[in-house]
């Protein structure tokens, strides 16, 4: 999804925080949205005990991943103002350690807890709202926000610039915390200089996506079935992609997806307890669906946003071939 600045007044983030804080429900889903490589944090982890990197030639410091989350969680208040918001849920990955300068000659194993200084250098979150939501083949699905913040996108020996964040709104599975993205409701470079366009830029995004049509978009998916034939032709066409030529790459529709993503399709196919084959060996889109966004979960920080839109690309274009009965690459 293409972002346009929003031509509004100004909004101050921090002003709003406080009460938007309050409003916020402590509960969130029990299991993980991200699992790869990655740790769980709270906010007032974020907030009090990770440093904030710096432009090195201006010792300007980087918008903070807390300003990110905090401008989500006050875009959503606005956007929802009648719904149940509830706090985020946090991933972290790839830390970065350090020490502040009086124990710069210590071991590290006799360091002192206010003596180690933190951040990491990858951060994913979802904001659920619970109250909205509907039902694709008996699984309950919630809309949620969703960002993903990369330190290292950015060029810390330059001058102060813009710094690109990612954000997602779409809907998660209940039944798996499977996180489902269309591309209208992503942006893949959220390019900005302050933490007011910042929330300018996600306000929008979450102003213009119709949750409706996405969520009826997916209330199609189970009326569609692969064979166990089919299923297999398109698990190795999967194999394939990844190893073909980029020219003939081009004329196929993009698949993000790895060999060990791919493999875990394959088992949940058979041993998935919500979404594996029926019987007869057939499978829904609905299910294949979330074999996807199942397997996505492995992926790293950086990559998860635009796999789980992907997973979702990549089923439209089997619903289509299925559709119109034409020739899919993945499927003949």
């Amino acid at each position: 999804m293409e972002y346009t600045p929003v031509n509004e007044e100004t909004q101050t983030v921090g002003k709003y925080l406080p009460q938007v804080v309050e409003q916020i429900e402590v509960k969130k889903s029990k299991s993980s949205f991200i699992e790869a490589n990655t740790v769980e944090c709270t906010l007032h982890e974020v907030n009090n005990t990770h440093i904030i990197p710096v432009y090195t030639r201006e010792n300007m410091p980087l918008i903070s991943q807390s300003d990110f989350i905090e401008a989500a969680m006050v875009a959503s208040s606005r956007v929802y103002s009648n719904e149940r918001i509830l706090k985020p849920d946090i991933r972290v990955s790839h830390p970065v350690k350090g020490r502040v300068p009086e124990a710069r000659n210590k071991p590290a194993n006799l360091l002192e807890e206010w003596e180690k200084t933190l951040y990491y250098d990858r951060l994913a979150f979802i904001i659920e709202v619970p109250s909205i939501f509907t039902d694709v083949d008996g699984n309950k699905l919630t809309l949620t926000i969703a960002g993903v913040k990369c330190y290292s996108q950015e060029n810390l020996l330059s001058k102060s610039f813009e710094q690109s964040f990612k954000i997602a709104v779409g809907f998660t599975c209940k039944v798996c915390t499977n996180l489902c993205i269309s591309s209208d409701g992503f942006v893949k470079e959220l390019k900005v200089k302050n933490v007011d366009a910042l929330y300018n830029g996600i306000h929008y995004l979450l102003s213009e996506f119709n949750a409706v049509k996405f969520a009826d978009q997916l209330k199609t998916l189970p009326n569609y079935e692969l064979s166990e034939s089919q299923f297999a032709h398109l698990v190795g066409r999967c194999r394939l992609f990844r190893h073909m030529p980029e020219g003939l790459k081009q004329q196929i529709p993009d698949l993000m997806f790895g060999d060990s993503q791919i493999n875990s399709v394959c088992r949940d196919y058979y041993s998935d307890l919500s979404f594996c084959r029926n019987e007869g060996g057939n499978i829904s889109l609905w299910k294949l669906y979330n074999l996807f966004t199942g397997a996505n979960k492995s992926s790293y920080i950086d990559s998860y946003l635009e796999r789980a839109t992907n997973a979702f690309q990549l089923t439209q274009h089997i619903q289509t071939a299925l559709d119109n009965r034409s020739t899919s690459w993945f499927l003949n």
